[in-house]
């Protein structure tokens, strides 16, 4: 992102050489300007200078920091940074609230529930969803206006759209997208004046695009994941890819999501190339430093497009370009084992490895991805994120089935298959995710179908 001399620019030599008290001055606007070295660094100093006897505003430099390691936490999937940046914004409405100061205090209640809502999103606990519903309910009633109050909008929409996603369908997922127009025209009001309300409102369509994406893709409904096209889109036009090059990555990122799950609905392999195409972009621009898991999102979204691809045309070589894409995210990972990302990136990865064995009769493939798929398996934790364990219970079942139709033996693997797809069909059932459920049912009626031999 030329960040040296960008920052520069900005902020001048005699800045640059008073990291102390930081870079941005706790302007959260220029955050996305600072790689990861620097925001960790950011984040150092403002615990600094909230820390000094003697300092202004020390409530103000506490929510400062708090804003700093939660940017932090989402660039790394770090529980602890995380921890930190809700600790330190408990500590500032503490202050606020011994000051009296309840407009401030209501902001620090505001990000101790983002944090919350960060950890939801993250790491699958969806029990943080509802310790987020209560502070924005809280910090609601203090304020009328300014940036809290949509933040606070914001939030509770995003609580009541997760909560409804399960089993709600298309005219209540329509109910919940309209309930972010509220926050959103507040943030472009807001825009006018600060650069802060831009990337806000950019932030809001995002979170209504990604709700889009999960419900559009439960019910297989074209409508709602075109909206998520927009949504995302209209993001992206929003921000200025010079100031704000993560939430551009961010938005575009979506969008190739959004792109190749409407492409499926749809059956159109133009759109799954375009999206394709703007997640290759994206990487273009995107350096594994300024983000990690921005950029391990962005190979997950060109994996997933390309092995789309490799469906529609029955094509080897898209698949092997799948894999290689998720080996990269992969690589971030690796060192987040608790985040949800990496089981989604997983299975997508055994997915494309049984596809793969099953054009070439390659079973060295299937070891691979059979031995992969178990290793994390035993790490996942199914009553904190049970759809992501049935999941990756589903696609185990499918190696299984891949193996038998490559060798015409069974030794015991589809029973157990047999039994993987039954579990997962029971989670999905009790998680409301109809469509899923419709697929692992039609596995087990195609798994007792397949003549068995015994070896």
């Amino acid at each position: 992102m030329g960040l040296a001399r960008e920052l520069k620019r900005l902020f001048g030599g005699e800045r640059m050489s008073k990291p102390r008290d930081g870079i941005t001055g706790g302007d959260a606007a220029l955050l996305e300007l600072l790689d990861l070295p620097l925001l960790l660094q950011e984040g150092k100093a403002a615990d600094t200078a909230a820390g000094r006897v003697g300092a202004r505003d020390r409530a103000r430099r506490r929510l400062e920091s708090a804003i700093v390691w939660r940017e932090a936490a989402r660039r790394t999937a770090d529980a602890a940074h995380l921890r930190k940046a809700a600790a330190t914004a408990e500590a500032a409405a503490l202050m606020f609230q011994e000051g009296r100061r309840m407009d401030a205090w209501a902001r620090a209640r505001c990000e101790q529930a983002y944090c919350a809502l960060l950890g939801a999103e993250l790491f699958g606990d969806s029990g943080l969803n509802a310790a987020a519903e209560v502070a924005f309910k809280e910090a609601r009633t203090r304020v009328r206006g300014g940036l809290t109050a949509p933040l606070a909008d914001l939030g509770l929409a995003i609580v009541r759209a997760r909560n409804e996603m399960a089993l709600g369908d298309a005219e209540e997922a329509r109910k919940a997208a309209a309930r972010f127009a509220a926050p959103i025209a507040a943030f472009d009001i807001l825009a006018r004046r600060e650069t802060l309300g831009r990337v806000m409102a950019a932030e809001a369509r995002l979170v209504r695009a990604d709700i889009l994406c999960g419900w559009g893709a439960r019910l297989q409904d074209a409508d709602l994941l075109k909206a998520a096209v927009d949504d995302a889109a209209a993001a992206a036009r929003r921000v200025d890819v010079t100031y704000e090059p993560l939430t551009f990555a961010r938005a575009e990122t979506l969008r190739a999501q959004a792109l190749v799950m409407w492409g499926e609905v749809t059956a159109d392999l133009d759109a799954i190339s375009a999206a394709a195409t703007t997640a290759a972009e994206v990487l273009d621009r995107l350096s594994r430093d300024d983000s990690p898991l921005d950029w391990a999102r962005a190979q997950l979204a060109l994996g997933q497009a390309l092995q789309t691809l490799g469906e529609a045309a029955l094509d080897e070589r898209s698949y092997e370009q799948a894999v290689t894409a998720y080996d990269r995210a992969n690589l971030v990972l690796k060192d987040a084992p608790a985040a949800a990302l990496r089981a989604q990136c997983a299975a997508a990865r055994a997915l494309c490895l049984a596809r793969s064995a099953e054009l070439t009769g390659d079973l060295a493939v299937l070891d691979a991805a059979e031995a992969a798929m178990k290793i994390e398996l035993s790490d996942m934790n199914a009553r904190r994120d049970p759809v992501a364990w049935a999941l990756a219970q589903l696609h185990l079942a499918r190696l299984y089935e891949a193996r038998v139709e490559i060798t015409g033996k069974d030794r015991g693997r589809l029973a157990a298959a047999s039994l993987a797809l039954e579990m997962a069909r029971d989670v999905f059932a009790e998680q409301g995710q109809r469509s899923l459920t419709l697929l692992a049912n039609d596995a087990l009626d195609r798994i007792q179908g397949v003549p068995r031999t015994a070896v």
